[in-house]
């Protein structure tokens, strides 16, 4: 497989691009962050990986966190979590494991299997499920075209390790890794069943890797440049501002292995007068106006802080905080109808259907463009080179 090595000014750029992805979710970038350049300077390396370069035979699975966001940045794991699972799926397939990637970019998941794979110097696939940060496991592309729910496997700092043999759907698969991860301390590492990487190429959303890079470089390169890097991840994503304003209210209540609450902005200056409110169930999931609503799943909201773009997750919010609040669109495999049913508002108990943000909105069959994903070949600008 050819393969760049990533460095640690990459890892700079890549917690501040999964941050914003992660659209207030997938735990803390900045740990994860941290826990990789460790290993780095330990001599051991990062390899990511194209999904074309992918043979399609080869076997991949994906590994992050599960739990509350709130829980996981104050019970840090123990670090050989993602070791322990994967070994235990290992066994119980008969085969190695040939690569990794993470079922969400967003947040610190897009870094998590980074580090597993560096202990073990095994490469990361440049893609995922997500393009962003969802909250329950079966909200995924992989799971939407026909992933296997089994095996699958959760690991907690404690060293406990769970191997699910059967589950009857994706949906079936979820409840049983939230109430094993509860009794876990509502945070643990999980991995879902094995995929090849024919299947990877076919059905994962191409190259959030590197989307991740570019938005953390361009926010890097708009702080040195005296910028707005508000504007900068704007240009990048292809996004549009919702607000710039001042945290005015939170509420965040952990349950049933979720962060669930409600956010409020209020608008300041150009915005004065303007209020928004943000649904919160670990992600961003609605933003409403009024009466109007702005932006829904799978549309991504992003909150970030408004003089230096650093991304502000559901667990750091607090009152007082000056934010902008912006609106990315979802990756097109996200809004087809097969997605929706798993994504969309309804699949969150909303009684609406999805209204997207954005341009090329239109729900299209997957057929339309996943043949060009499977030869796809853009690769990530980053220090390395490719080997």
């Amino acid at each position: 497989m050819t393969y760049w090595t990533l460095t640690e000014p990459d890892l700079d750029r890549i917690a501040i691009g999964v941050g914003i992805l992660g659209t207030g979710g997938g735990g803390s970038p900045y740990q994860q962050m941290l826990i990789a350049k460790a290993l780095l300077r330990q001599g051991k390396r990062i390899r990511m990986v194209r999904p074309v370069d992918l043979p399609p035979d080869a076997q991949i699975i994906g590994l992050g966190g599960i739990g509350a966001p709130t829980v996981s940045i104050e019970k840090m794991e123990e670090g050989e979590e993602g070791v322990r699972v994967l070994r235990a799926i290992e066994a119980h397939t008969g085969r190695k494991v040939d690569a990794v990637l993470g079922d969400e970019v967003g947040g610190g998941n897009g870094i998590y299997p980074m580090i597993t794979a560096a202990k073990l110097d095994l490469p990361v696939v440049d893609a995922d499920g997500m393009g962003r940060a969802f909250p329950e496991v079966q909200m995924t592309s992989f799971f939407v075209y026909g992933q296997e729910s089994q095996p699958a496997g959760l690991s907690d700092a404690e060293g406990n390790t769970l191997v699910i043999t059967q589950a009857s759907t994706p949906e079936m698969l979820e409840k049983i890794m939230r109430a094993a991860t509860v009794a876990m301390g509502c945070t643990a590492c999980m991995t879902t069943a094995p995929m090849t990487g024919d299947f990877v190429r076919r059905f994962g959303i191409a190259h959030t890797t590197s989307q991740a890079w570019t938005l953390g470089d361009a926010v890097l390169r708009a702080r040195s440049d005296k910028r707005d890097p508000i504007a900068a991840i704007l240009a990048e994503a292809g996004g549009s501002p919702l607000m710039r304003g001042k945290v005015t209210d939170i509420e965040r209540r952990i349950g049933g292995g979720f962060v669930r609450g409600r956010l409020t902005v209020a608008g300041l200056d150009a915005d004065a007068g303007r209020r928004i409110t943000i649904d919160i169930q670990n992600e961003y999931l609605v933003a409403t106006e009024g009466e109007k609503r702005l932006v829904m799943v799978p549309d991504l909201i992003c909150i970030v802080d408004a003089e230096t773009g650093r991304p502000i997750g559901t667990e750091e919010q607090r009152y007082g905080l000056r934010v902008a609040v912006l609106a990315i669109p979802a990756p097109p495999l996200l809004r087809t109808p097969e997605s929706l049913r798993s994504m969309g508002p309804r699949a969150f108990g909303y009684d609406f259907d999805f209204a997207p943000f954005g341009q090329s909105a239109e729900a299209r069959p997957v057929a339309a463009y996943t043949a060009a994903a499977t030869t796809a070949s853009t690769p990530l600008v980053h220090s390395g080179e490719l080997q």
